[in-house]
């Protein structure tokens, strides 16, 4: 049987930058078939609903197959020093490598639960476009689901809620002119200067929420103005990135925005997914803190913990990556915990 770092370094040399899924979602089909057969593989676009329905209590699993683009050719996983290095081997295809092990487990599949694997596509790129919402509701039954487990990156820890995003351009206008009589413009760029100062010494935000830490935060992620070398910039676009603690509304987050980037002359609101509300107590989750000491951390990134509470299936985060790598060029995993997760999850499902 191929073994969790086998199947890691498979995933992770399969390039699958988001909107580029289909020979992931194919690979990942074509191993699970011998054993589910095609009763039990549903393919929706490029994502995967793995699993069949019986009277058994269902719990779900959910890992996301994209990846964002490649960093300093970090495309091939390599190893070194007991841990894994490559495109996604944090972010979350190790959670998506224990996610399959789980599925081809004999113990798994025939203990207490009908255990169901999603793995869906375009999570990395726009919310609306999220590959996980034409699963839901195609996959209608899975609102079925007892509990939920994200395998997000954790580093083995249980983190509840997340917090929720938003985009904007936020646009500086000025008045074109030649580079060599400025005076006659009106700089876009150099105008938004006081507001970037501002926005680099604004510190995060904290609120506390069940005795759990949020952070909002507000990150300029791209740029861009300007026609040519010699004309003043007549328009700046910045894109605004906003990270909004569970007890916002998208409705607070947009206001909040708006006196964030009071300045501007334009703000226009690109997209936006809500937080992702604390689980109230749920036998499941209660016994899976038990299994793992009963500590919880708040989710500081958004994930699909969100959408899966807006369609009232209740879920938390758990995965054997560590959030701190996500997104980095030089992004890795630690082997040890792939087997840690891998066998905690067998526990709580009652393998």
């Amino acid at each position: 049987m191929t073994d969790l770092t086998e199947t890691l370094e498979w995933l992770v040399n399969i390039p699958s930058e988001t909107g580029g899924e289909g020979r992931i979602a194919t690979a990942i089909a074509e191993r699970l078939l011998p054993i589910w057969t095609l009763q039990g593989v549903q393919r929706i676009g490029n994502s995967l609903v793995v699993g069949q329905r019986t009277d058994r209590p269902l719990i779900s699993l959910y890992g996301h197959i994209d990846t964002v683009p490649e960093q300093n050719e970090n495309g091939r996983a390599r190893i070194d020093d007991g841990r894994m290095h490559g495109l996604g081997t944090a972010d979350m295809k190790s959670g998506v490598a224990v996610m399959i092990h789980l599925l081809e487990d004999e113990e798994v599949r025939s203990g207490d639960f009908d255990v169901v694997g999603v793995f869906y596509d375009r999570e990395e790129g726009r919310a609306d476009e999220n590959g996980l919402e034409e699963v839901l509701q195609r996959a209608s039954w899975l609102v079925q689901s007892e509990f939920a487990l994200v395998l997000e990156p954790t580093d083995l820890n249980i983190e509840v809620g997340c917090n929720g995003t938003m985009n904007a351009d936020v646009i500086f206008k000025g008045r074109a002119a030649h580079s060599a009589r400025p005076w006659l413009g009106d700089n876009a760029v150099t105008k938004a200067g006081e507001w970037f100062t501002e926005l680099h010494r604004m510190e995060p935000r904290s609120e506390m929420i069940d005795e759990l830490e949020y952070h909002e935060v507000f990150t300029v992620t791209k740029a861009g103005g300007g026609v040519a070398n010699n004309v003043v910039p007549a328009e700046f676009t910045v894109n605004l990135n906003y990270r909004f603690p569970p007890s916002m509304t998208v409705d607070d987050a947009r206001t909040r925005l708006a006196e964030v980037a009071g300045p501007a002359d334009e703000v226009i609101v690109r997209d936006f997914a809500p937080a992702g509300k604390i689980p109230e107590a749920n036998k499941h989750l209660l016994r899976f803190e038990s299994l793992l000491g009963g500590r919880r951390l708040p989710k500081q990134g958004w994930t699909d913990v969100a959408r899966l509470g807006e369609y009232g299936i209740p879920a938390v985060n758990y995965g054997p990556g560590d959030p701190t790598e996500a997104h980095q060029a030089g992004e890795s995993v630690a082997l040890a915990n792939l087997n840690v997760a891998n066998s905690v999850l067998r526990h709580f499902l009652g393998a």
